[in-house]
């Protein structure tokens, strides 16, 4: 995001939201050349729980952004080498043009990103989550949102198609969407290792606003000799107004966690047009007790925390092509929770705030240690 955009309008608070069990049922990718569910549109998706589970196991993801940093546009920005490096650097000073790794000719953007689902682990469930911005130096048409092709390690590719309502808003200078599917099923099927994504409807180009656009593959899977833990995972599409302020953030509730003193716990988030440098976002979690910390780690600084980062605790800790250290506008991060558990949890909230030039939330998913 540029420093001339527009503050996003205040979308207004997320309500609490109490967790529930609420299993979808898994579904398949679509076979080729099937066309785009139509699922509907709206400029704010609130926060729902997508699914929840208490098991022997955990949560895994991969993730990478899909879009990069091709030359300097503004004579102050550091170099397109050293923003890959993880050098600051915000989006909208830069061309920004699409990555390709797959080399194949029918496809115009092509990202990969390693799942680290353990061995002997059964995976009981998958969602893929992709978004961007489309309207940069060209305006991608809407309409294909709700499309991608996935490919499982050493496999071909697989249109997925959205079968959940697409966050989609334009507020003049960007037009921003995010869209999910549950891939159950072909996560089943592939396993761990490189997984490609390929063909995000996100726009190239220069302008104040900049280009970014990513995917997450979040992935709970059971393995007997793990602990009990639940894992949890939410999503929507809320516009974070731009120094909203803790009292106009965003807040969201975990209840029943029932999580012992001393419980470990990590949480990830997904969000997009977050800018290296460009301060004043938060997350907080509170728990129960009164305990409140700042989630945020050494690549992840508390008044920062959303600044085009793909971490967990902290560390690049799966391989992805390419590795953008600065992914120009995608956080896809996961963080210790396990400070806000030292006393035990029924309880947890989440509170978000926004960026100086906000930002857009797409993703929560928690792991907790749960009392056996």
């Amino acid at each position: 995001m540029g420093s001339s955009r527009r503050i996003l309008g205040t979308l207004g608070l997320l309500s609490c939201l109490t967790l529930s069990v609420n299993v979808p049922a898994a579904g398949a990718a679509a076979p080729p050349g099937a066309r785009s569910p139509m699922v509907k549109e709206a400029p704010r998706v609130p926060f729902t729980q997508r699914y929840q589970a208490v098991q022997h196991g955990g949560l895994v993801r991969a993730s990478n952004s899909s879009i990069g940093c091709l030359e300097e546009e503004s004579t102050q920005a550091e170099s397109c080498a050293e923003v890959d490096k993880g050098a600051a650097g915000t989006n909208g000073d830069y061309e920004m043009f699409y990555d390709e790794v797959d080399k194949d000719p029918d496809t115009y953007n092509s990202t990969r990103a390693e799942l680290k689902v353990p061995a002997g682990a059964k995976v009981s469930y998958a969602r893929l989550y992709w978004g961007g911005n489309l309207r940069v130096g060209e305006q991608k048409p809407p309409e294909d949102n709700g499309r991608v092709l996935v490919a499982e390690p050493g496999g071909a590719y697989k249109e997925v198609l959205a079968d959940t309502a697409i966050g989609h808003r334009s507020d003049g200078v960007a037009d921003a969407y995010q869209a999910s599917a549950d891939v159950t099923p072909l996560v089943r099927k592939g396993g761990a290792g490189m997984w490609t994504v390929a063909q995000l409807n996100i726009a190239m180009g220069h302008s104040p606003a900049g280009a970014w656009g990513g995917w997450t593959l979040v992935v709970a899977y059971q393995h007997p000799q793990e602990p009990v833990r639940r894992v949890s995972l939410w999503d929507g599409f809320e516009g974070l107004a731009a120094g909203a302020g803790e009292a106009a953030g965003e807040t969201v509730e975990l209840t029943g966690l029932d999580a012992a003193p001393g419980a470990q716990g990590r949480a990830g988030v997904v969000a997009y047009d977050g800018d290296r440098g460009t301060l004043g976002d938060s997350l907080t979690v509170t728990a129960d007790s009164g305990r409140r910390i700042n989630l945020s780690d050494g690549e992840n600084p508390f008044n920062d925390v959303m600044n085009s980062t793909i971490t967990e605790f902290g560390h690049h800790s799966f391989a992805r092509q390419p590795g953008h250290m600065n992914n120009l506008g995608y956080d896809a991060d996961v963080f210790d929770l396990s400070p806000a558990l030292s006393g035990g949890a029924r309880s947890l909230t989440f509170g978000f705030t926004g960026e100086n030039q906000g930002h857009f939330l797409g993703v929560l998913f928690v792991q907790t240690d749960a009392r056996r």
